[in-house]
C-alpha cells in the first residue's frame, strides 16, 4: 500500500514539474527574444559609430588638405588631366552642351574602366588566381604610399614655406610606405591599419578632385552610384558574385580592399600554411577578411567570435567618392555647402545600415549617400547660399 501511495506521489511530482516546464517555455523563449532585440540594438548602434567615425575621419581629412593645400583646389588652371578623361571641357559655355557631353563621355570611359576591372578581379579570384591578386593590390598601394605620398609632402612643405632636403623626405616617405606596406598587406596593429586605409582613401580622393574636369566628377559620383547598385543587388553583378564565391569556399576578402573594425589577420603555421584567423563577422553575414589567403580551407575551424569582436566593413571606394562629393563641396568656398554634404553623406550611411539590418543581406554603401549629398549640395549652393547672400546685402537677420 505504501508503495502504490508512493508511486503516485511520483507520478504526480513528475506531472507537475512537467506542466511547469511546458508554462515556462514561452516565457524563456518570449525572454531570448528580448535579449536578442537588445543585442541587435546595442551592436546596431556600435556598428554605426565604428563606421560614422573612420568615415567622418576621411572627410576631414580631405576638406582641411583642400582648405590648405591649393594645389588640391582644381579652381587653380591646370594643364594635367587623368589618361581616362580624354575630354577637357576646355569649351565652359552650358548653352553649347560641350561641357556636359563631355562629361558624359568621361563617364562613360570611367565606368567602363570600372566594370572591366571588376571583372577582371572577380574572374582572377573565381579561378583561384590568388599570387596574381595579391601583387595587383600590392602594386597599387605600394603606388599610393610612395608617390603619392611624396607630392603630398613636398605640397605640404611649399604651403608652410619649410625647409627640407631630400634624404630627410626620402628617410619619412620610406619609414611611412614600409609601415603601412606592412600593417596592411601583412600584420600590425589595428588602429595603425585602419589610419593607413584612410589616408590611401583620402590621397585618392584628392586625385580625383585636383585632375578630374567639373562636370565629369558629378557625373562619375552619379554614374558610380548606379554602378554600384547594380554590382551589388544583380544577381549577375561582378561585385555579388565575389562575395557569393567567398562564401561558397569559406575564404576572406582582401583586406587592402575593405575597410574592418577588427583585426584582419594571417597567422604562418609550422607547416608553412597560412591559416586565417578571422575575427568578426559582419552585419551582412559576408566572409571574414585577412591579408593573405591561402587557395582552400574546407577542413580548418574557424574560432567562435565573442560579441565584443564583432565587426563591420566598408569597401575602400565608399570612403573615396564620400570624400569627393565632400571635398568637391570644399572648393566652393563656402561652409554651409560642405557641412551639408557633409551631414548628408553620414544621414544616407545611417540609412543604409538601417536598411541593412532589416532586409540582412550585403547592400551597396554608395546611392543613398551620394544622392543625397548631391541633392544637398544643389540645394545649398544653389538656393541656400544665394538667399543667404541676399539677406547679408539687406542686413535682414533671423
Amino acid at each position: 500500500m505504501s508503495t502504490q501511495l508512493a508511486t503516485s506521489k511520483t507520478a504526480t511530482s513528475s506531472d507537475q514539474s512537467e506542466q511547469q516546464a511546458t508554462e515556462d517555455v514561452p516565457e524563456r523563449i518570449e525572454a531570448e527574444n528580448n535579449e536578442e532585440e537588445q543585442e541587435t540594438l546595442k551592436y546596431g548602434a556600435k556598428h554605426v559609430m565604428m563606421l560614422i567615425v573612420p568615415v567622418s575621419l576621411c572627410m576631414i581629412l580631405v576638406i582641411v588638405t583642400i582648405r590648405v593645400i591649393t594645389m588640391y583646389d582644381q579652381s587653380t588652371e591646370q594643364n594635367v588631366y587623368l589618361v581616362y578623361t580624354p575630354f577637357h571641357e576646355q569649351n565652359k559655355d552650358l548653352s553649347t552642351g560641350s561641357p556636359i557631353s563631355d562629361a558624359v563621355l568621361n563617364m562613360l570611359i570611367v565606368l567602363g574602366l570600372v566594370i572591366f576591372m571588376t571583372c577582371v578581379l572577380v574572374l582572377l579570384y573565381k579561378y583561384r588566381c590568388y599570387k596574381v591578386i595579391e601583387g595587383w593590390l600590392f602594386i597599387s598601394s605600394l603606388i599610393l604610399l610612395f608617390m603619392f605620398t611624396f607630392l603630398y609632402l613636398m605640397e605640404l612643405l611649399a604651403r608652410f614655406n619649410v625647409a627640407m632636403d631630400y634624404i630627410t623626405v626620402a628617410l619619412i616617405v620610406w619609414n611611412f610606405g614600409v609601415m603601412g606596406i606592412l600593417s596592411i598587406h601583412w600584420k600590425g596593429p589595428l588602429l595603425l591599419q585602419q589610419t593607413y586605409l584612410l589616408i590611401i582613401s583620402a590621397l585618392m580622393a584628392l586625385v580625383f578632385i585636383k585632375y578630374l574636369p567639373e562636370w565629369t566628377l558629378w557625373f562619375i559620383l552619379g554614374g558610380i552610384a548606379v554602378y554600384d547598385l547594380f554590382a551589388v543587388l544583380c544577381p549577375r553583378g561582378p561585385l555579388r558574385i565575389l562575395v557569393e564565391t567567398a562564401e561558397e569556399r569559406n575564404e576572406p576578402i582582401f583586406p587592402s580592399l575593405i575597410y574592418s573594425s577588427t583585426v584582419m589577420w594571417s597567422i604562418a603555421m609550422a607547416d608553412g600554411d597560412p591559416v586565417t584567423v578571422n575575427v568578426y563577422n559582419t552585419l551582412n553575414n559576408s566572409p571574414g577578411s585577412s591579408s593573405q589567403s591561402s587557395p582552400v580551407r574546407e577542413q580548418q575551424q574557424q574560432p567562435e567570435l565573442e560579441p565584443e569582436e564583432q565587426g563591420v566593413k566598408l569597401g575602400l571606394g565608399d570612403f573615396i567618392f564620400y570624400s569627393v562629393l565632400v571635398g568637391k563641396a570644399a572648393t566652393s568656398d563656402d561652409w554651409n555647402t560642405v557641412m551639408a554634404c557633409f551631414v548628408a553623406i553620414l544621414i544616407g550611411l545611417c540609412l543604409t545600415l538601417l536598411i541593412l539590418a532589416i532586409v540582412k543581406k550585403a547592400l551597396p554603401a554608395l546611392p543613398i549617400s551620394i544622392f543625397v549629398g548631391i541633392i544637398f549640395y544643389v540645394c545649398t549652393r544653389f538656393c541656400i547660399k544665394p538667399m543667404c547672400d541676399q539677406m547679408a546685402i539687406s542686413q535682414v537677420y533671423v
